[in-house]
This record gives structure tokens, C-alpha cells and sequence, in this order.
């Protein structure tokens, strides 16, 4: 699998983690349960879900002992995007429309005229009340459109029209017929591609997403366009990485967390103790005295992987006029002394050593001084896990668009980056 393949089987969170975890049972991963005692050894490689969303990954060296160091890789599985409410179906005249609302920040109007889907997970009736069936479900097809108003009606579209994110964002899906249910018609829809029975399904968290396959594109083709590439690129490459060869001496982590795109703070998110938790239950499992684990913690090192801005052709401007990053330059070291990245100099140093020592190029970003920028996970992970850290990744044009675009060598470059870093 490269990629363009995991963007297109990774259309929600569900899926990127369904995606992910097949992925490592083929380059054989063991599968372990969150809520259950560790049956690890030595020289094993295990994988285990939490919630459905969130994928941790890792790898134990045959000669590993409690001194050891963690490698650390953390990127996040979801994207901005629209979320189907609960009471999905909405019936103004002759038009199926679906009720959404917005997730994270996305680039509204990039959402509009395009073929897009439905994918998520489903919850119906089962044996035991406190573990309902969970059924993952992904149309696949253009199921829906958002059309855009005609120019005609709209004389200033051009000129920049603001959307309205309850009335302009709702997804048609199809037009009325006398013999259809109104109240019920989604949930009918629903149940048929589940293949179960309607009043079986209890609740669903499903996502509207952009159908269209990602693609090379240019003269010669050196660059990708496509969905999700924040931050599936960042995924993949965690993935491709713990895949490779096992350090002798030492524990490697790649874990993929939801929920980054609205602040993290939940229980498969960052902002939680999902990766304390998941450290301590391994060195618990080993044998290793617990204490030990706190000195593995202060001299371990973890990249914060998530996608960085390359500097737009027709928008120079908007960037820092030396610290920029390019296409096809190499992986960017995101910097921000307000720690909106993650900042600590020995931290860059070790981070460029890495990718010297991979053959890996590198360039170094910071934002205008008169620009806030985002955040990542890095400061998040940061304030109750004390490693070294440092936020990398590749950069891309149109960060939030339904459809974002980056160099081809830059994925290259981070893929190798992350097996060079597993590795030694």
C-alpha cells in the first residue's frame, strides 16, 4: 500500500484506523485490547484501537531492558469535514437533504460541487446493552452533493461570499418520491447499506467526505493532490516506518490520535492519558520496575508529525519573508518560540541529526511574527509527557481545503525519515 491507496480507504477517522490496522497485520503486528493485561515479549510487534478512531502501534527489541529509550511518533487520523447530526433527514420540497454540522475548520466553499460520500461507524441493538454491535460502513459511491448557488442569484460571488455553515452546508442526496418515508428516508438508506433492519440501528457517527481519488499531478507529476492529506501523509508514513526493522535495544511507538482538529481534549485524544497509559501497561507487562519508567520517559525523543505551510506562489506575503518551506525541499521543522509548535533547541538538533544521519533533507518554518498559525499535538503531548519533542512534517498548499496539495519527494522524504528513526 503507498499513500494515494491509504487516502482513499481512509475516509474518516474509522476507516484510517481500520485502514492502519489491517496494514500491520500484513507486515505482522499482534493485535492487543485496550481494557485487557499486555501478552507481549521481546522482539514482538503488537497494535492495538481505542474507540475505534485512535491506532497505537509498537515494536519491542529482543535485547530491550528498562533503560531503554522510547521512539515516539504521534500524528492525528481525523480532518475538517461534516458531521451528520443525529436527526439527519431534511425535506424542503422535492430535494433529500441531510442535516450536518461542521467539524474542525475547513475551507467551506472547497466542499461545494463536488461528488461526495458517507462513511462512519454504525451502533445496533445487540445481546448486551453496555457492548452494542459496531458496524463500520462506507457508502464508496457519490452519494451526495452540495451544489453552489447560480452566479445569476449571486452576482458578488466572486467578489467573496460568506457561507452560512446551517443553511448553506447540507448535503442533497437524492429528490423526494411520494412512495419514501419523510421522516425516516436516511435511516431507511442507512439500514440497506448495513443490511440490517432499521429499527435495529441505535445511534451513528458519520462523516460527509470528498469521494474524489487522490492523483499526481504536473508536468512531471511532482506533486500530489488529493483529500485528507492532512494528516493522512503523516499517518502513512508512521505506519510504513514501525513497519521496518526493530531496534535491538528499545521500544518504538507510532500512535494515531482523533480529535486534533478541535482541540484534542478527549479520551482517544492528545490532550489525555492514552499514551501514559498505553507506556505503563508495556512496562508493566515486561517485568520492568515502574519507577525506571520515568528516567525511559526524560531521555526518550518524540516527533509530533502533522502537515506544515509551504509558501503559496501568489500569497508570498503572507509568510515570514526568510523562514519559509518549499515543495520537493524535505520535511519542515515547524519552530514557534510561543510553543504553538513545540520548541526546544536540543530537540531541533537531535531532530536535524535524525535526518541527516536518514539521508533525510530538512528545512526549518516559522510564521510571520504578525501571524498566530495553528497548533499541533506536540505542545499538547508536551505538558504531561515530558520527552524531547519536536513538530515536523510535509508541506502543503491549501491546508483545510477538501482537496490539499504537496510535493511528491516530501512524502519520500518523511517515510524515510520515520523508518531511519524506528530503526537506529
Amino acid at each position: 500500500m503507498d499513500l494515494l491507496q491509504y487516502v482513499n480507504l481512509a475516509t474518516t477517522p474509522h476507516q484510517a484506523v481500520a485502514a492502519g490496522a489491517d496494514y500491520l497485520k500484513e507486515k505482522g503486528f499482534e493485535e492487543l485490547g485496550l481494557g485487557k493485561s499486555f501478552d507481549i515479549k521481546k522482539g514482538g510487534k503488537y497494535y492495538l484501537t481505542a474507540y475505534s478512531t485512535s491506532l497505537i502501534a509498537f515494536t519491542i527489541g529482543a535485547e530491550t531492558t528498562e533503560n531503554q529509550v522510547f521512539h515516539v511518533a504521534a500524528a492525528h487520523t481525523d480532518h475538517p469535514c461534516l458531521h451528520i447530526k443525529p436527526k439527519a433527514e431534511m425535506t424542503p420540497g422535492k430535494y433529500l437533504k441531510i442535516d450536518t454540522e461542521v467539524y474542525g475548520g475547513p475551507i467551506l466553499n472547497t466542499w461545494l460541487d463536488r461528488p461526495l460520500s458517507i462513511a462512519g461507524r454504525v451502533a445496533l441493538k445487540g445481546e448486551d446493552i453496555y457492548h452494542p454491535e459496531i458496524k463500520l460502513v462506507d457508502f464508496a459511491r457519490p452519494v451526495a452533493t452540495i451544489p453552489n448557488l447560480a452566479i445569476h442569484f449571486n452576482r458578488k460571488v466572486n467578489e467573496g461570499i460568506e457561507l452560512n455553515k446551517q443553511s448553506d452546508m447540507l448535503p442533497i442526496i437524492g429528490l423526494f418520491e411520494e412512495s419514501m418515508n419523510k421522516d425516516n428516508y436516511f435511516i431507511e438508506l442507512l439500514a440497506k447499506e448495513c443490511q440490517v433492519a432499521a429499527e435495529d440501528i441505535l445511534d451513528f457517527d458519520l462523516y460527509v467526505y470528498n469521494l474524489e481519488a487522490g492523483c499526481y499531478v504536473g508536468v512531471k507529476e511532482e506533486m500530489i493532490s488529493a483529500p485528507r492529506l492532512d494528516n493522512l501523509t503523516s499517518c502513512f508514513a508512521l505506519l510504513s516506518g514501525i513497519s521496518g526493522e526493530v531496534r535491538k535495544d528499545g521500544i518504538n511507538v507510532a500512535i494515531l490520535f482523533d480529535h486534533e482538529e478541535i482541540g484534542s481534549r478527549s479520551k482517544q485524544g492528545a490532550d489525555s492519558a492514552l499514551l501514559q497509559m498505553v507506556l505503563e501497561k508495556i512496562y508493566v507487562a515486561l517485568g520492568f520496575d515502574k519507577n525506571a519508567l520515568s528516567d525511559s520517559i526524560f531521555n526518550s525523543f518524540l516527533f509530533s508529525v502533522d502537515v506544515a505551510h509551504a509558501v503559496h506562489p501568489h500569497h508570498a506575503e503572507k509568510y515570514d519573508p526568510v523562514n519559509q518551506a518549499h515543495f520537493n525541499e524535505g520535511i519542515v521543522l515547524k519552530l514557534n518560540s510561543n510553543q504553538r509548535y513545540t520548541f526546544d533547541t536540543e530537540a531541533v538538533a537531535i531532530a536535524q541529526g535524525i535526518c541527516e544521519a536518514s539521508g533525510v533533507k530538512y528545512q526549518k518554518f516559522a510564521n510571520r511574527s504578525d501571524e498566530v498559525g495553528g497548533r499541533t499535538l506536540g505542545p499538547i503531548i508536551s505538558g504531561w509527557l515530558p520527552m524531547k519533542m519536536v513538530d515536523i512534517g510535509v508541506p502543503i498548499l491549501a491546508m483545510h481545503s477538501a482537496r490539499e496539495l504537496m510535493g511528491k519527494k516530501d512524502q519520500e522524504y518523511l517515510e524515510k525519515l520515520m523508518k531511519g528513526f524506528f530503526e537506529k
